[in-house]
């Protein structure tokens, strides 16, 4: 049963709470959120703080009010799925993607590392890198998502699955470590605004430059290697949510 720690305010824990439901796919488009009383009588809270933790949600574009149903889950447009989402999805849910959603296997091979990413991995330029690149598509087959995954080329012989096209369902951070034992203890991402390549635009079915959500992705194990380096370009209009505490506030 959850229950509340009194050093944030109750109505942000349990707006948290649900919001991370939804983002491991726990809670999907369309699913009921707990009522107000539900809440109120779960978390042992007061009505007007879980009423308030809705609000939070419905304000977020993560759910709406439905006249005689309740509170539902609305996340299509509004919710681009992280590699930190990603990373929390698998280990709460065994599952990488949100119910409905999958991934197509574009290409998985070897290839020489251009400086970024030799960088990133901790290799030298032109060295062999494994290179995946994938597209996510939502229930209905529409394209979200479009990126490119990394690896030290050294990996090929221990994890051979990464240069298949076919999908790795436990994702390739958890398969590294199943193969090599080297487990992934941080994720660093870079977001910026940018402008869709011809290739990105070919499969989100945009115009090229139009605007987009790019990522950089590292997946570190304990330590402080490189085991994964990402790209990736997602539409715009697909919020990505962080919280973080201002230490010194009074």
């Amino acid at each position: 049963m959850p229950t509340i720690e009194r050093a944030e305010p109750p109505y942000l824990q349990v707006a948290r709470h649900i919001r991370e439901q939804i983002k491991a796919g726990a809670l999907k488009d369309g699913d009921l959120v707990p009522s107000a009383r539900e809440i109120a009588r779960t978390w042992g809270v007061a009505l007007a703080t879980a009423t308030k933790a809705l609000a939070t949600l419905r304000s977020e574009g993560l759910t709406r009010a439905v006249s005689g149903v309740g509170t539902v889950v609305q996340t299509k447009g509004a919710l681009h799925h992280s590699a930190r989402d990603r990373s929390v999805a698998i280990h709460r849910t065994g599952k990488i993607y949100p119910p409905g959603h999958y991934a197509r296997i574009r290409t998985a091979t070897l290839s020489p590392a251009p400086g970024l990413v030799a960088d990133a991995l901790g290799i030298q330029e032109g060295a062999p890198a494994i290179r995946r690149q994938r597209t996510t598509y939502t229930a209905e087959d529409t394209p979200v998502s479009t990126s490119v995954s990394w690896f030290d080329g050294a990996l090929a012989a221990s994890c051979p699955l990464l240069l298949s096209t076919e999908r790795i369902m436990q994702g390739t951070a958890r398969y590294v470590e199943e193969q090599t034992g080297r487990k992934a203890v941080m994720t660093y991402v870079q977001h910026a605004a940018g402008f869709a390549t011809e290739d990105d635009a070919a499969e989100l079915c945009v115009l090229a430059e139009s605007a987009v959500l790019t990522s950089r992705n590292r997946y570190v194990d304990s330590e402080g290697l490189v085991l994964e380096y990402g790209e990736s370009t997602a539409l715009p209009d697909h919020w990505v949510f962080y919280e973080y505490t201002n230490e010194e506030a009074e």
